[in-house]
């Protein structure tokens, strides 16, 4: 959960919100100027209105020259129509403009923080819950929408209005103004405490969504694991928990409203009721005009309104900058991978070393230790060992999703950090053993929407690995839908999905990284014939428990606690009393042919 500052406005914070206004500096200052505007044109229409009942609806002492004219009446009435048009069309303006403005900057903010997130390291993922990275994305950067239509250019000018108004009261007569006046005191004293806890409150409940995302989203993914532990129960009260708790949140804030709104009618009803009093009063002693007391009436009413509102829109403003406060704590989070290589990757011949690699995923306990083995270009290399082994985490260190602690890799001689990141990966195919598919075609899937891979460069692909006849069974052929993850594929087809992926992009260097573990007899076969097809030519690094899949490597690793303790061909290892004779004997046991 990320901290705030808890200050009532953190100007720092709010110079950078607006820093983002920059590209859109004519909407800005359009909807400035509107906002000023409007605040001048508000006091306008109540006095005409005073002025036309003074003069036009009640006069006294009228001479017979100056009788009352239904030509001017009209006439003020048609100003008066048009200026309330006016008002109406620079309000539709000003808050389209400043919505329209929010919309960008949340288009651009949003774009800025998701390209951070897709070049964090692996290990940010691994600490931070994708629940809230979602939140963050998506709710927290459309509340920064509120800061601009709702928040300090309105604030800004319902206090302009508010000067204006007085400003007028004042002008028309002071001392109705003093007793209309007597309880914004109280009111001020209403909105500060309305306004401090609505915040208490609405910081709570962007906490509580953020929960909520994270627990939805963790457990509708891992929801087979919950059915089929039957912990469907026990999920469910948690969740009812958690969502007990973001609906208090909401209650807390729907409470403070019930009292406040409640409270400012009394005290607007008691002004209209000192006004009524007092005017009552002096126009009975004949020191006072309907038309000033219109249009006081008129304006208590209308100077209430932006103090009413004054409370709501501070916390709307605030909780937009708590929420950009979180937005920005990602994008100034320096935990990107490094980038500093200049060196191309084009014509990679793809030899690859590992001299004296250490590595830890925390502090100093580390899971590589001293590894050093060298790949020549074309060469196929297989690592074996037990789970936790560190198999995986030598290809994570090669395609730079965590980086080494100590010693040097190198790709053709040169170390890997001095690549161009997107070169390097560009040369490098993965296929891992828990294929990921994205809710799309089978096409997009495999070509990634990359448009320089045609379709049929997709099909002769597939026909290559032997995947096309299911793919053309399916309905829609290469169109078909997978849904989330390839929820309607079969694990082995989910992994040819992957060896098709891998063989169009065509890369020089090609991780199997336990693609066999865990798929039917007749999906291994079609695997077996396409990791031949694939690895053909290129570099290739397969890993496996699966001892059958790697036989024909060049070259077998065999690695126990981070630390390689054997090394050679499949035929010299079976012959060595080791480590992996015994994984074979275990595997094959029972079998009277030693497989080749």
């Amino acid at each position: 959960m990320s901290e705030v500052t808890g200050k009532t406005f953190d100007w720092s914070l709010l110079r950078r919100i607006l820093g983002y206004t920059r590209p859109y500096r004519g909407l800005f200052l359009l909807g400035i100027s509107m906002t000023i505007t409007l605040s001048f044109l508000a006091v306008v229409r109540p006095l005409l209105i005073r002025y036309t009942m003074n003069n036009y609806v009640h006069a006294t002492n009228i001479s017979s020259e100056s009788l009352f004219s239904h030509h001017q009446l009209l006439i003020f009435c048609l100003i008066m129509l048009s200026l309330l048009i006016l008002e109406s069309v620079l309000q539709f303006s000003n808050g389209y403009s400043t919505s329209l403005l929010g919309q960008r900057i949340v288009r651009d903010l949003r774009l800025q923080t998701h390209k951070k997130i897709i070049h964090f390291k692996s290990r940010y993922f691994d600490q931070s819950p994708i629940g809230m990275l979602v939140t963050r994305v998506v709710s927290d950067i459309e509340a920064i929408n509120d800061v601009f239509s709702q928040g300090f250019v309105v604030i800004a000018g319902d206090f302009l209005t508010i000067i204006v108004y007085l400003f007028a009261m004042l002008w028309v007569d002071w001392r109705i103004t003093i007793i209309v006046l007597t309880t914004v005191p109280i009111m001020f004293f209403a909105t500060w405490w309305f306004k401090n806890a609505v915040k208490a409150s609405f910081t709570d409940v962007r906490n509580r969504v953020s929960q909520l995302n994270t627990f939805v989203q963790e457990h509708i993914t891992g929801m087979k694991i919950v059915q089929v532990f039957n912990r469907e129960k026990m999920e469910m009260d948690r969740f009812r928990d958690i969502n007990g708790k973001h609906r208090d949140a909401n209650i807390r804030s729907v409470l403070y409203y019930s009292i406040f709104f409640p409270v400012v009618e009394i005290l607007v009803s008691i002004s209209l009721g000192l006004l009524v009093w007092y005017a009552g009063v002096r126009i009975f002693d004949h020191f006072a005009n309907p038309g000033d007391i219109t249009f006081f009436v008129l304006l208590i009413n209308n100077f209430f309104r932006p103090i009413r509102m004054l409370a709501d829109r501070i916390n709307t403003l605030q909780m937009g900058m708590v929420s950009s406060e979180r937005v920005f704590k990602i994008i100034d989070t320096d935990y990107v991978i490094e980038d500093k290589g200049k060196a191309a990757s084009k014509n990679l011949e793809g030899n690859i070393s590992f001299r004296d690699v250490w590595f830890a995923y925390k502090d100093e306990n580390y899971v590589l230790k001293g590894i050093s083995f060298e790949v020549k270009a074309g060469e196929m290399i297989a690592i074996v060992g037990a789970t936790g082994s560190g198999k995986s985490s030598m290809m994570n260190l090669l395609t730079r999703f965590y980086e080494y602690n100590k010693g040097e890799i190198l790709i053709d001689g040169k170390n890997i950090r001095d690549y161009d990141l997107q070169a390097l990966r560009s040369n490098i195919g993965l296929v891992l053993q828990d294929v990921f598919l994205f809710s799309d075609s089978i096409f997009n899937n495999i070509t990634l929407h990359n448009p320089e891979i045609t379709r049929a460069q997709v099909e002769e692909a597939a026909k290559a690995v032997g995947a096309h006849d299911f793919i053309s069974r399916l309905p829609g052929g290469y169109d078909f839908d997978v849904r989330e993850r390839g929820g309607m594929l079969s694990v082995g087809q989910r992994q040819l999905i992957s060896f098709i992926r891998a063989y169009v992009y065509n890369p020089r260097i090609l991780i199997l990284d336990e693609a066999t573990s865990s798929i039917d007899t007749e999906s291994e076969i079609l695997i077996q014939k396409a990791t031949k097809l694939l690895t053909k030519g290129r570099t290739s690094v397969v890993i496996a428990h699966r001892l059958a899949t790697v036989q024909n490597a060049n070259r077998i690793l065999v690695v126990d606690h981070g630390e390689i303790i054997e090394s050679g061909t499949h035929q010299e290892l079976i012959q060595t009393e080791g480590h992996y004779k015994r994984l074979f004997e275990l595997q094959f046991k029972g079998n009277d042919v030693v497989m080749n």
